[in-house]
């Protein structure tokens, strides 16, 4: 008896961030944590956790707006995990979850985008210093350590050119709708597994754009050489190359050095929100 071809079934909005953030996460991507790879302070289990446990807001977001959804986001993962392993990831999904599921991200996102308000910079604000994400020192403007701004555009602006999910509110998620979700889709078609597909998409995203959270703990020098070493992986083959299998080891050998500082994990965020939108739309389904 033949099978049966896959029923397409559906996910929730909360459900394809959920999903999104596992399937990213378990992902054997160069550098980030995955399973049976952690960090000292923080495990895939710590990341598989927070990924339940964004579910509920991120349902709740058409409602509830992008700044409460982020706070309450963030609040309920660090109800269960002690460290911050989800606060770009959010920023990011939390603009894309409220756009209705009728109407094409590229264009609800920034009707969502260009209706903030002076309390979504207040709830992002908060949740920031609730995450406590590393490596956020100081700036003369707009410092997360100050009062809210009354505009979140403005912040996410004045932090764009050195934070690559502050740019995404600046461009309407171009990063993530132009690069990341086409390359997602493109891998599978052909012929690359997923995990190969959200590898390969990580590498093109480093290789491009370096990573914001190396550049801020380890300086833009050092994003820069993170970014050239995956364009080596690139050049050596494709997925499944002895070659490309080389390099791409010799990479996660380099990033995870230095006690995991050079962890690319604005890199991950995104990949997550592209995900998402893969999701969402239906452009990748399970079973995968």
């Amino acid at each position: 008896m033949p099978a049966r071809p896959p029923i397409a079934i559906p996910l929730s909005t909360g459900q394809c961030a959920s999903l999104a953030c596992l399937l990213e996460s378990a992902a054997p991507k160069p550098g980030n944590v995955q399973p049976g790879v952690d960090f000292e302070d923080t495990t895939y289990v710590d990341f598989a956790v927070s990924a339940v446990a964004i579910a509920p807001a991120m349902d709740r977001a058409r409602d509830a707006g992008v700044g409460r959804t982020v706070r309450e986001a963030v609040q309920a993962t660090r109800s269960l995990v002690r460290t911050n392993t989800n606060l770009g990831t959010i920023l990011l999904l939390a603009p894309l979850a409220a756009v209705p599921r009728s109407v094409p991200l590229q264009s609800g996102v920034a009707q969502v985008l260009s209706g903030l308000q002076s309390a979504d910079s207040a709830d992002v604000y908060r949740a920031i210093r609730l995450a406590q994400p590393g490596g956020l020192g100081h700036v003369d403007t707009l410092d997360v350590a100050e009062a809210a701004p009354p505009d979140l555009l403005l912040a996410m602006r004045a932090a764009s050119d050195r934070d690559l999910v502050a740019l995404q509110y600046v461009t309407g998620f171009a990063t993530v709708l132009a690069d990341v979700l086409p390359w997602l889709v493109a891998g599978p078609n052909r012929g690359w597994s997923l995990n190969d597909t959200i590898v390969h998409t990580h590498l093109q995203l480093l290789s491009r754009l370096g990573d914001s959270l190396i550049a801020r703990k380890c300086g833009p020098a050092m994003s820069q050489q993170a970014a050239e070493r995956a364009s080596r992986v690139l050049a050596a083959g494709a997925p499944g190359t002895d070659a490309y299998a080389q390099q791409l080891a010799a990479l996660d050998g380099w990033l995870r050095s230095d006690h995991h500082r050079r962890n690319p994990g604005t890199t991950a965020d995104l990949i997550a929100a592209g995900l998402f939108a893969a999701l969402r739309d239906g452009l990748l389904q399970p079973p995968f």
